[in-house]
């Protein structure tokens, strides 16, 4: 079973590099925005993955933080690409 968790680990990670491909050449903001969310939520679950594979619940902890930390500069870059600053 946990060569399943494995596989699956390096499956997200490769898609994570595609993610970072439409991150790069993403035609408008927007959609560079949207590549690095998915960027970050698929890094939450690789965390989680490896949490899983070795048996440690911290590193639970550091994903639940890594998920807040994606969110909130999600929240920032969309209010900075609305207003065009942070005020």
């Amino acid at each position: 079973m946990e060569t399943v968790y494995i596989i699956s680990a390096v499956g997200l990670l490769a898609l994570t590099f595609l993610c970072l491909l439409r991150a790069a050449v993403g035609p408008t903001a927007a959609d560079r925005v949207a590549a690095i969310n998915v960027i970050g939520t698929k890094t939450m679950v690789i965390i989680g993955l490896v949490s899983f594979i070795f048996g440690q619940e911290f590193f639970l902890d550091v994903a639940l933080v890594y998920a807040l930390i994606a969110f909130v500069m999600t929240i920032g870059v969309a209010k900075y690409m609305e207003k065009g600053a942070l005020d």
